[in-house]
């Protein structure tokens, strides 16, 4: 059946399975870490993920790649463990949101790359849908609706745009480009990662799977829980090339034997879903930022989505038998990058060094740094905005660059706990941060600073992969219920403020300023 491993059946399948394996797909690296019963890490192993930019704005990801890498840090993670397949009670999955592919439906062979959530090439397009009668129309509609009943869900649907990084424009694209004849002859798929990664795993087979072409509930719908039936018709998607749906606390298959010398239960969740499940924010007004690549920051709003007019976004953050969790969230796309991209400018050679860099000077020299690659998102919503540093002078170093550099990822941090805390008006119980980015006491001092917070920091940074197993191990009886993951969970540092925010408002000021003048740069061209 369909419904979730429980713990007499997960327990015949192996006596000794008393691990879980966990695997995070993220954008820049894959990680795969075996966890036991106290969620300590027993064995690990990690690869690069190749990001291929075909032409300027393109941003794409072999999946005959990622499935070796993914086969290939399994294998090493119980290489390093000293562990079997055979061992490991349940296969948790968490990856990248918003990239995706199309494969044969008969052969499992890719139409073309993952197309990945950073792309660009359907601009053109959500640019053309965005000015549309079409939208102008439900616009009108909606502003209507909501002056006749004054409720906020019509006013925001009255403000409801496309953006490049909603999956809808470039699955279009990709439609028109490369699967035409595939769509016509019903024999296309299409699918984010984990539906990729779960229909190689399962061979695509019907005796393995509880159904090979499926995706997570985090995914497709937020209220009906399914496909958007009037979504697909306006925009002339074909809804046969969609996946089935399936709760987070639900198993999607075994893993054919072949693989990894077992079959082993998988379940999938969204990065940003696993992290919050990951850090135990379980509870209404518990808030964790994910600073990785983007700034993810997620607040828990209970059994209700969150209808926002400044660009937050409603999510289901897991669903485990009749229990469905709402999460709101708000992002920044360049956190990770723009250091990237400073650290191959050679402004520092070692990223731990930033943070003495930083430090090292007083401050920024007036130096501001606008982390837009991506544009601009919530509360700005502009994808036409340019990255840029403004206010450079003769006496500008490079620890000022690296200094304006890490404030922005503060400031952003700032940006949007002010926007969540205005629009859901939830009490903020607790704050937790993780990442890659979250190692950088400055920018976590700052952060706590600006948020006038406690800030908590995990011993263990990859929550994504965290959340995955803790999802995986309640699916198959291997914990209990979410109140056992709260033991398990450790704090490596806790920030207090230790500045008032008065401190920082003319800095606050400036940037923001810095912000308006990059906005609609790319419409002077």
């Amino acid at each position: 059946g369909s419904g979730p491993f429980s713990p007499s059946r997960s327990k015949a399948r192996s006596p000794r399975a008393t691990f879980i394996l966990a695997v995070d797909v993220g954008t820049t690296s894959m990680r795969c870490h075996i966890y036991d019963k106290e969620a300590s890490v027993r064995g690990s192993c990690s690869t690069k993920v190749n990001v291929l930019h075909p032409q300027p704005g393109w941003v794409e990801m072999d999946p005959e790649e990622i499935w070796r890498g993914f086969v290939a840090v399994v294998k090493g993670a119980l290489q390093d463990s000293g562990l079997h397949a055979k061992q490991m009670a349940a296969l948790g999955i968490s990856t990248q949101r918003g990239t995706f592919t199309t494969w044969d439906r008969r052969t499992g062979v890719p139409f073309h790359n993952f197309i990945g959530w950073q792309d660009l090439r359907a601009a053109q397009l959500v640019q053309r849908w965005n000015r549309s009668c079409t939208m102008k129309l439900v616009h009108g509609v909606m502003k209507l609706l909501h002056l006749l009943t004054r409720q906020k869900r019509f006013l925001a649907a009255s403000l409801v745009v496309f953006s490049t990084q909603h999956v809808t424009f470039r699955l279009l694209w990709a439609l028109r480009h490369h699967v035409r004849h595939a769509v016509l002859d019903d024999n296309c798929c299409f699918g984010t990662i984990d539906t990729w990664l779960v229909f190689r795993l399962t061979n695509g087979a019907l005796q393995n799977a509880v159904e090979p072409h499926v995706t997570s509930i985090l995914r497709p719908a937020l209220l009906q829980m399914c496909w958007s039936g009037f979504l697909c018709a306006l925009v002339s998607l074909p809804l046969s090339i969609f996946p089935s749906v399936q709760d987070t606390g639900h198993h999607f298959g075994l893993t054919a034997p072949a693989i990894f010398g077992a079959p082993i239960p998988i379940t999938c969740m969204a990065d940003q879903q696993a992290a919050m499940f990951g850090e135990c924010c379980f509870d209404t007004g518990d808030l964790k930022i994910t600073m990785g690549t983007g700034t993810f920051m997620d607040i828990n709003t209970g059994s209700k989505p969150h209808t926002s007019v400044a660009g937050l976004y409603p999510l289901v953050g897991w669903k485990m038998g009749p229990e469905l969790v709402y999460l709101a969230e708000g992002n920044a796309a360049d956190t990770g990058t723009a250091i990237k991209w400073a650290q191959e400018l050679e402004l520092f050679s070692d990223v731990r060094d930033t943070e003495a860099m930083a430090s090292s000077v007083d401050n920024s020299d007036g130096v501001c740094f606008v982390p837009s690659f991506s544009g601009l998102q919530a509360p700005l919503n502009d994808p036409r905005a340019c990255a840029a540093f403004m206010g450079l002078k003769p006496s500008t170093n490079k620890c000022h660059l690296v200094r304006s550099i890490l404030e922005s990822v503060a400031f952003r941090n700032k940006q949007l706990y002010d926007i969540m805390l205005r629009e859901t008006r939830i009490p903020i119980t607790k704050i937790r941060a993780d990442g890659g980015v979250c190692t950088n006491n400055f920018i976590m001092q700052m952060t706590a600073d600006l948020l006038g917070k406690k800030v908590e920091r995990p011993s263990h940074f990859d929550m994504s992969s965290l959340g995955a197993a803790f999802m995986a191990g309640l699916a198959v009886g291997f914990w209990k219920s979410p109140e056992e993951l709260k033991k398990l969970r450790c704090t490596d540092t806790v920030f207090i403020p230790q500045a008032e925010l008065g401190t920082y408002r003319p800095l606050l000021r400036g940037w923001e300023q810095a912000l308006r003048r990059s906005m609609c740069w790319y419409d002077q061209s």
